[in-house]
């Protein structure tokens, strides 16, 4: 858990970008990225050091040789500001690269970080705000990997505009609601078509150390999780960058970070491959048919970016594997051919497990768009009995641009760690729905359902959650809105006759000039 002196050492840090003239979030954030990657390089070749002096052998795969001694983070952040910032601009006869051009180079082996360091521009455009910056950095303690990640999850969360295509940063939390309700196991192969900051693949392995550390004795799911367990398609390569130091710094080394258009026919290869997709995929996007694959668009004939990656990630999942994916609440009920065809394709085809509507404000600042989670599993043959609804009203935060908590930290923390603990809470009731979703969900595996032991199984269309058979969905044109299914209970009021009201008014009227007459012969 991030600490308040990690939180004003980073917010001080964003801050002198933003005064020394760099007021783009992403570039403060990718900046902040490479000076952090360089201060990793230098622990990466202390390390190797300290194991060479002990078994008084050379230095072997150095990072950096004697000749770029002085492009170390060690070195330059203890020189003064324009040394430093020569270092990292100006190269010398004797000394060919510069700190960012070394790093260029060295990066490429030194981690998935590094492959995708082509195009990066160092842009911090002064020596003072390169020496303050670092300064900061240096100060900061970075031992573990719950700080680092924390860390870095926090500098993310400071991104406050939208990026372009529709993209924008997810909720920690509303990621963290998706993975715990997918639940990943040992041997889950996951991947996030539209990863961006990688913030769904970083949840699902900070899920697994939170729950089942003891799975990281065993030296084959070690193996599973750091080569081949996370993979993430991003086409944007400083998003590529981000989502790769991101990833480290929570202790995930070595995931498939792969720069493309996961539309596209350049993916067109990957399938049925994984057995967990999580996502939160560009919304209103509009891209030609030419530049689709036509395996996506035989499933579902539309330009429509939301739609085009439903069809996509039943292309990439394995039959069995689940999918956890939001979606505007267009999708839910749009009345086009491209509409229905996908819904019905999952309804009829799949397994539509869950639809949780969310309020509008969820994605604020970025957007006020209505959405929703939708869970389904991968069959080929149908098994859609029933669809599990959630009208989710609050989650925790207040819904308008400044998205403040509305819980404590450690209450917060509560919904996902031990939710039966604070479903009722009084200070919790009201202001999150986590807590009472997580557990609703865990009584609608089928197991229960079958057994009568659901809790979900007689509840009321006027309830929060409820379920609505496969036929009546059938019915509805395979309309998913939560309000098609809802009921709404109206209270009969009962009022006075009018002329009783009348006579009340009348009443009135004359208390009120017996008031005003006796004011009068007071005043005289």
């Amino acid at each position: 858990m991030i600490t308040g002196e990690l939180k004003s050492q980073v917010d001080k840090i964003w801050q002198s970008f933003w005064t020394g003239g760099i007021s783009n979030p992403l570039t403060v954030i990718e900046q902040f990225t490479f000076l952090l990657f360089l201060r990793r390089l230098d622990e990466r070749q202390q390390l190797e050091e300290k194991k060479a002096a002990m078994i008084g052998e050379p230095v072997t795969n150095a990072i950096y040789t004697e000749e770029y001694k002085e492009l170390r983070w060690s070195h330059f952040s203890n020189v003064d500001p324009q040394t430093m910032y020569d270092l990292f601009t100006k190269p010398t006869e004797k000394r060919p690269l510069t700190v960012f051009e070394h790093m260029k180079q060295v990066g490429a082996t030194a981690g998935v970080f590094g492959e995708f360091m082509k195009g990066a521009t160092f842009m911090i455009p002064t020596p003072k705000l390169l020496d303050v910056v670092v300064q900061m950095i240096k100060l900061i303690k970075m031992d573990d990997r719950d700080t680092k990640g924390d860390l870095y999850e926090y500098m993310l969360s400071k991104i406050a505009s939208a990026g372009q295509n529709g993209q924008f940063r997810t909720p920690r939390h509303i990621i963290r609601l998706m993975v715990y309700m997918v639940a990943p196991n040992q041997t889950d192969t996951m991947c996030d078509p539209s990863s961006g900051t990688a913030g769904f693949l970083v949840e699902v392995g900070e899920y697994m150390h939170d729950f089942h550390c003891d799975w990281f004795n065993d030296k084959k799911f070690r193996d599973h999780y750091n080569n081949g367990m996370f993979t993430g398609m991003e086409f944007d390569s400083t998003m590529l960058r981000i989502g790769a130091m991101n990833l480290q710094l929570h202790g995930i080394e070595n995931p498939q970070l792969i720069g493309v258009d996961s539309l596209s026919e350049s993916n067109a290869h990957v399938k049925e491959k994984f057995s967990l997709v999580l996502a939160n995929p560009p919304f209103k996007g509009s891209l030609d048919y030419d530049g689709v694959d036509d395996a996506i668009l035989s499933v579902v004939k539309t330009k429509k970016t939301e739609l085009l990656f439903l069809a996509l990630m039943l292309r990439m999942m394995k039959t069995g594997g689940r999918c956890s994916v939001i979606v505007p609440d267009g999708v839910l009920f749009g009345s086009s051919n491209a509409h229905k065809q996908i819904r019905q394709e999952i309804i009829e085809n799949h397994k539509l497990d869950a639809v949780i509507s969310m309020p509008s404000g969820v994605f604020k600042p970025y957007a006020g768009v209505s959405t929703a989670i939708m869970f389904f599993t991968k069959t080929g043959t149908g098994g859609t009995d029933h669809v599990w609804f959630y009208d989710m009203k609050a989650d925790g935060f207040s819904l308008d641009d400044k998205r403040s908590s509305l819980l404590h930290e450690d209450e917060f923390a509560q919904c996902f760690a031990k939710p039966e603990d604070v479903v009722d809470s009084p200070s919790v009731k009201g202001k999150c729905d986590i807590a009472d979703i997580l557990l609703r969900w865990d009584t609608v595996n089928p197991m229960k359902l079958e057994k009568g032991e659901s809790s979900e199984k007689n509840r009321k269309r006027t309830e929060q959650s409820f379920l609505v058979p496969f036929e009546e969905i059938k019915a509805n044109d395979w309309d998913l809105s939560i309000n098609r299914y809802k009921e709404i209970e109206y209270e009969e009021v009962a009022y006075d006759a009018p002329k009783d009201i009348i006579a009340d008014i009348e009443t009135l009227d004359k208390e009120r000039n017996s008031a005003l007459n006796l004011l009068k012969e007071m005043l005289g």
